[in-house]
């Protein structure tokens, strides 16, 4: 288990800004939106839900992906569970995080089932079954039995946190994705898409979110 929980700073508007890395949690223009641009169209979703799909994910943050993609999942019908499993280092409080959730007021039914029940670890909610495992992402994603369909890659910055970017984690990654699975990421520094590629993704830059110029999308060979 962690050891160390996130130590935060609140801009004027509400955002909570990581400490430890100098970086915010989501973006400072909408932080849903992004969500929605790049980790759900960078993989492709919804378009490809099926029953059994399993999402994992690189920095739990506050929950916003996890939620955005329930509420999805949920908006398309799906009454069988989605998996979704998160590594993360530094866990939020959930005071935090239903205090960061409150900008996004579309996202409460969600929310507020999840923070109800959340005491860290795993989460049964019915149409969603989450995990999120504490600690590391470099110990604790080798030792990871499971297999994801898509994942999110949602660390800090790479030149604030590169040791959530660096080649042998995602060669983990790529070694805990089905053939044929996808990876989004906000970010398109060339080493972290060397990464992916040598990892055995295919790789592609597009349009990013907001100021970002450009973001990256994988799929595996």
């Amino acid at each position: 288990m962690a050891d160390q929980r996130a130590e935060l700073t609140w801009t004027e508007d509400q955002i909570p800004v990581s400490d430890r890395f100098d970086d915010p949690y989501f973006s400072l223009q909408n932080g849903l939106q992004e969500t929605r641009h790049v980790f759900l169209a960078g993989n492709d979703l919804p378009a490809r839900f099926a029953s059994g799909f399993h999402i994992a994910e690189l920095g739990f943050g506050t929950g916003l992906n996890m939620l955005t993609v329930w509420s999805e999942w949920e908006k398309a019908g799906h009454t069988t569970p989605l998996s979704y499993t998160s590594f993360e280092a530094f866990p939020m409080d959930t005071e935090d995080m239903d205090r960061a959730l409150a900008a996004f007021p579309e996202l409460a039914p969600w929310s507020e089932r999840f923070l109800a029940q959340w005491q860290g670890g795993t989460c049964d909610l019915g149409t969603l079954r989450l995990e999120v495992v504490e600690g590391d992402a470099r110990q604790t994603l080798p030792a990871w039995v499971g297999s994801a369909d898509a994942w999110f890659l949602d660390g800090f910055s790479p030149a604030k946190n590169p040791e959530l970017w660096g080649a042998d984690l995602m060669q983990h990654v790529a070694d805990h994705t089905a053939a044929g699975g996808t990876a989004a990421t906000y970010t398109a520094a060339g080493f972290v898409r060397r990464g992916l590629e040598e990892a055995g993704f295919v790789v592609t830059r597009t349009s990013g979110y907001g100021r970002k110029r450009h973001m990256t999308r994988a799929v595996k060979q």
